[in-house]
């Protein structure tokens, strides 16, 4: 994994001043444990936070800086934060730490927890303090071994030091933190579906409202934000709102910096941390240092599996999520993957709707039922054995999955790569279609298909 900084790869040192998240890496890839840390300014902010910033104080400065959600959504953490109620007679609510990274081609957050893991402690110390929650929970994905690991000790290494626990640094205010891992399912990274499983409970998605800030974890108040979200919390707190707006690019609508990727058959895969605005043509070429020898880029994804693919043509497009909304779909996670030209785009999407399908809920019928009928038309397709009419059904179900039409996002993300790649490459799936006739047409939607649909078969 490559961590670089702004210019061109592997040429400027990352700085504090300009890497808030990856300034403190050790270029051996080990973690920074505790002793390390602080002597590189760890728990300052924190320390800060306690002794000179009221909560309302927290909340308002992370607002005002324009932090918004990194797990995918982008909705802004400081307005997130303020939907916990004023009652101070709630005295028990809680943080979660959505770790349940899933999300395929995303692996930024491991990063940050295996070599970093205090980062996001002191991000959650500060987060806690200005929610009033007294304990905490890093809802950690169950594969993540190395990351539960160091976590565990670095929890350990904050208790002894007094920066966890009961009267932290002197300042009265009471925070426990664990460590939780989940049991591998996709659908936990909903932010309810996460709270049902913390519980013990099947993890379905839960209707809002009540949103969890009125009505979370075992029905108290409870703030969830993605691991990034959270460990941007101590560089805002630290070095303030005007500081944290300049790291952007001009043009950009989203402030600070974005853990960026490239993956695929590209000469330098990676992760980089970059000012948002950068465009997706510098984070291909400059960075990922563009496609290997004998291969060519056919299209690409700018942020997970759950984001529409784009052409070689909306590369220079900038790396934020107004930027790439501008082309036409997410920014997502902001780990880009490359497809080359030796990728057949039907094969790819049936290996796609497979994982969709197999981490639904199946609490909705449109997703339920939807997902595995798109796999079984991507099947046929792919052997030549689609009939005429496969591909719009396929368009239909895109549509009959879309935002607002199922009881969460899980749905939209998983059709949403394949209504692009239709558009983009229909020829393809056309080509699936076997000469067979107008007598063999596939039953449209208002005819369901009644022979059983089998995932992983």
């Amino acid at each position: 994994m490559t961590i670089t900084s702004f210019g061109p790869a592997n040429r400027i040192a990352r700085s504090a001043e300009t890497h808030p998240l990856t300034w403190r890496l050790r270029d051996d890839g080990e973690p920074v444990w505790l002793d390390e840390y602080q002597a590189k300014d760890g728990y300052a902010a924190a320390r800060k936070a306690l002794a000179q910033m009221s909560q309302d104080d927290i909340v308002q400065t992370v607002k005002d800086a324009g932090l918004k959600g990194r797990g995918g959504a982008g909705f802004p953490t400081g307005v997130k934060w303020g939907l916990m109620p004023k009652d101070e007679s709630m005295d028990i609510r809680y943080l979660l730490c959505n770790a349940d990274e899933m999300e395929p081609n995303t692996w930024k957050d491991r990063m940050l927890m295996e070599q970093q893991p205090h980062l996001l402690i002191e991000g959650m110390l500060i987060s806690a303090r200005a929610l009033k929650a007294y304990r905490g929970y890093i809802f950690l994905r169950g594969e993540y071994t190395t990351a539960a690991r160091n976590l565990n000790r670095a929890v350990e290494e904050a208790k002894a030091a007094g920066l966890l626990g009961k009267n932290i640094l002197g300042s009265g205010f009471d925070f426990e933190l664990f460590v939780h891992t989940g049991a591998g399912r996709y659908i936990c990274g909903e932010e309810t579906a996460l709270i049902n499983s913390l519980e013990g409970r099947r993890a379905n998605p839960r209707s809002k409202p009540p949103f969890p800030a009125a009505v979370g974890v075992w029905g108290k108040p409870t703030c969830v934000n993605n691991v990034e979200t959270l460990c941007n919390v101590p560089a805002i707190v630290g070095n303030g709102i005007d500081w944290y707006k300049s790291l952007a690019r001009e043009g950009s609508e989203d402030h600070g910096t974005k853990l960026m990727g490239f993956s695929g058959k590209v000469k330098n895969p990676g992760l980089w941390e970059l000012p948002f605005g950068v465009t997706a043509r510098e984070l291909f070429e400059d960075y990922a240092g563009g496609m290997r020898d004998g291969f060519r880029l056919k299209c690409w994804q700018p942020g997970g599996a759950g984001t529409g693919f784009l052409l070689p043509e909306h590369l220079d497009a900038q790396m934020y999520a107004g930027g790439i909304a501008k082309v036409g779909t997410r920014m997502g996670t902001g780990l880009a993957m490359a497809v080359d030209d030796s990728v057949n785009m039907v094969s790819l999407l049936r290996n796609m709707e497979e994982f969709f399908a197999r981490e639904s809920c199946g609490f909705c019928t449109p997703c339920r039922d939807g997902l595995p009928w798109s796999v079984k038309l991507l099947r046929a397709l792919e052997k030549g054995q689609g009939r005429e009419g496969d591909i719009e059904t396929l368009l239909g179900l895109v549509g009959f999955l879309g935002p607002g039409k199922t009881f969460c996002a899980h749905a939209p993300g998983a059709v949403e790569p394949l209504g692009s790649a239709i558009k983009y490459f229909r020829p393809e799936f056309e080509a699936g279609i076997a000469a067979t006739g107008s007598d063999a047409l596939r039953p449209n939607l208002a005819k369901p298909i009644h022979e059983p649909i089998v995932i992983g078969a």
